[in-house]
């Protein structure tokens, strides 16, 4: 079993690259990040550490999906993350698409578009719920709330053509073990009747 901390990188599948801009087409559903194979995207772990927290994250491929495990500690900080950087044009789709499992804690996915707000990069968030079982959860761009560092700010709409990363977070409030496993993270858009 292949664990990676902190720095350590999980490849997945995507037709992703840090350095090209990703074109989709347009069908009613498109997958980003199918997690079974070791090819072209990184993804690393950001604890809390980085603000003096003691909370742990791990993240391992195994078996067609990504595991993001760990301890959350709320004092002193209170995350933990697992992330990509990934330059993609998602104009023209309507929200993320995860299939997850987890132990019924609330996780949060990030996009960046790169929007600053007073020299800072806005990050644009949204909480999923998960349980024992796979689920399939929806979460459209436009529920995503931006904030620094956690804190609301008032900013421009997400810019879905001009997407930079994704990541996962724990951030809950809740001390103690966490568990999320992701088998797949896709783009939706509703079809018109």
């Amino acid at each position: 079993m292949r664990v990676l901390l902190l720095t350590a990188l999980i490849a997945v599948t995507g037709a992703l690259s840090s350095h090209a801009q990703t074109e989709l087409p347009y069908p009613e559903k498109y997958v980003l990040f199918s997690f079974d194979s070791q090819d072209e995207a990184r993804w690393g772990i950001v604890n809390d550490g980085v603000m003096g927290g003691r909370s742990k994250g791990y993240a391992e491929l195994k078996d067609g999906h990504v595991r993001f495990w760990g301890e959350l500690v709320t004092r002193g900080g209170g995350f933990t993350s697992v992330r990509t950087q990934a330059s993609m044009n998602l104009a023209g789709y309507d929200g993320l698409e995860l299939r997850v499992r987890g132990g019924g804690r609330t996780f949060e996915v990030e996009v960046s578009d790169g929007e600053r707000f007073r020299g800072r990069t806005v990050s644009r968030r949204a909480a999923f719920q998960t349980d024992g079982e796979w689920t399939t959860v929806r979460i459209p761009f436009d529920s995503f709330r931006s904030s620094i560092f956690g804190q609301p700010v008032r900013t421009a709409p997400m810019d879905a053509s001009r997407i930079r990363s994704i990541g996962l977070y724990i951030l809950d409030g809740i001390d103690g073990p966490f568990e999320l496993e992701v088998d797949e993270i896709r783009v939706y858009r509703s079809i018109s009747t």
